[in-house]
């Protein structure tokens, strides 16, 4: 191993981890009152920037977004050649700056502030202009950059992000922001599905396997392969779920017993199987199948009644898994 590329990346996580740390003394009344003025303003908060800090600025503005917090974000370089048009007036502005002394940040400074909008200054410099500017103060100064020359933005922008994120948590918690919220936001992907996907969604496209009590071993094997579910369910009369049999319920009647000729569906069922209501979510029926090491869940509504089967298969066609 080239010890010299190890010592250089111990290195920069060092440094960045460093910087991560030294936020907690930033923790303070500039950022709490940013807080508290974003969660009670009827607005949206924009967040600008330059360079580096304008990257960090659109993951920020991302995660606001996702949370519950309305946001944009407006390039610093376009808002002083027409997207200031983008601020109204309830809106929180925030300049994100390591310096806080770039052309593009004193030219826009003045112009927020003109406007009357709240501006909030994120920045590693409280001798800068926008430091001493700003209406509150989200400082993210940092004692070295992870460059061997501190010149690229490292732990300046790895500090500008954890801050953010602190900003964006401390807001989701404020607005009181729950799982079936972030579902909201977030329908697309597997997280997404994991959040708001139901079972009702999934078992209806299945085969829906059943066999009556009397039915014989024939007639079980037949339908437990026409459902190509692993299963079938055992119903009475009315539809309601007497039991189930399992190809591996078969298999073990098999081993046991010579003379297979009597054997009914009553005689092998489970009749205490793992259900599932249709209106529960399919992440909740992974976990029960991951309980008890089973691969189907017999669907049933609250009086009993058979709707169909969800399989382990289906879980992981949806990402669930």
């Amino acid at each position: 191993m080239n010890t010299g590329i190890k010592k250089s990346a111990l290195n920069t996580i060092e440094l960045e981890a460093r910087s991560i740390a030294g936020l907690e003394k930033f923790i303070n009344d500039g950022f709490e009152k940013s807080v508290e003025t974003i969660h009670k303003s009827m607005g949206r908060v924009v967040i600008t920037g330059i360079g580096k800090s304008a990257i960090v600025g659109q993951k920020i503005v991302a995660t606001l977004n996702s949370t519950g917090t309305p946001a944009l974000f407006m390039h610093a370089a376009d808002a002083i050649h027409g997207d200031l048009g983008m601020v109204q007036h309830d809106d929180t502005v925030i300049i994100i700056s390591k310096s806080g002394e770039s052309p593009e940040i004193k030219v826009l400074v003045p112009l927020i502030k003109n406007f009357g909008n709240i501006l909030i200054g994120m920045v590693g410099n409280k001798n800068s202009l926008l430091a001493k500017q700003c209406d509150f103060l989200l400082d993210t100064t940092v004692e070295k950059e992870a460059c061997p020359n501190n010149l690229a933005p490292t732990s300046s922008t790895t500090a500008q992000m954890v801050m953010g994120d602190a900003l964006a948590i401390c807001l989701m918690e404020l607005n009181e922001f729950t799982g079936k919220d972030f579902a909201r936001y977030h329908p697309g992907g597997n997280l997404g599905k994991k959040l708001y996907l139901k079972v009702d969604d999934i078992y209806p496209t299945n085969e829906k396997p059943a066999v009556s009590p009397g039915a014989t071993l024939k007639e079980v094997i037949i339908e437990i392969s026409k459902g190509r579910l692993g299963a079938t369910a055992v119903i009475d009369g009315e539809n309601k779920l007497t039991g189930v049999i399992t190809d591996g319920d078969v298999r073990r009647m098999l081993e046991k017993i010579n003379d297979i000729s009597s054997i009914k569906a009553c005689d092998i069922l489970n009749k205490d199987p793992k259900t599932i209501q249709p209106e529960l979510l399919a992440a909740e029926a992974f976990e029960i199948l991951k309980e008890y090491d089973i691969s189907q869940l017999i669907v049933t509504n609250t009086s009993g009644v058979y709707l169909g089967i969800l399989h382990l298969h289906d879980l992981i066609r949806e990402g669930i898994i």
